[in-house]
């Protein structure tokens, strides 16, 4: 008889590659919607910190905050905000409430949670996340001084 080998993998071999790949899925279908969930917060977290650059751009030449859309968005053109000042913040806009020397920006992130960002010339950036998403000049909440929590 002449010695045979037949190349190919082993049923055993076969059976823990899939299990590996079964448990390599399993872990990325737990860990995906709670990665983009941050990213989706982060992203409207982002959109407020740019529209408070545009407020201030605004404000060092006029030393004011402004509720004019189209100020506002000549000075940042990347950003969407609201037609008109003081609305309940929307996903994918940034609406806005200003009053002399303080602002307060709010958005809605894709995950339902809405973020708040107040700047005060004399006391500085304040920070307010909720779920009720009201205008930007009357949230439900209080400020703070250490980011959103």
């Amino acid at each position: 008889m002449e010695d045979r080998r037949e190349a190919g993998f082993t049923l055993v071999e076969l059976a823990i590659v899939v299990l590996i790949i079964a448990v390599l899925v399993a872990i990325a279908m737990v860990t995906f919607p709670a990665t983009r969930a941050r990213a989706q917060d982060r992203d409207a977290q982002a959109a407020l910190r740019n529209a408070l650059s545009a407020e201030k751009a605004h404000f060092a030449d006029h030393e004011a905050y402004t509720q004019v859309r189209a100020e506002l968005a000549a000075i940042e053109p990347a950003l969407a905000f609201d037609a008109a000042a003081d609305q309940a913040p929307t996903a994918g806009s940034v609406a806005y409430a200003a009053s002399g020397s303080t602002v307060t920006l709010a958005t809605r992130s894709a995950t339902g949670t809405c973020f708040y960002l107040r700047d005060s010339a004399t006391a500085g950036t304040a920070y307010m996340k909720n779920t009720t998403c009201d205008r930007p000049s009357a949230p439900t909440g209080a400020f703070t001084a250490n980011g959103w929590q």
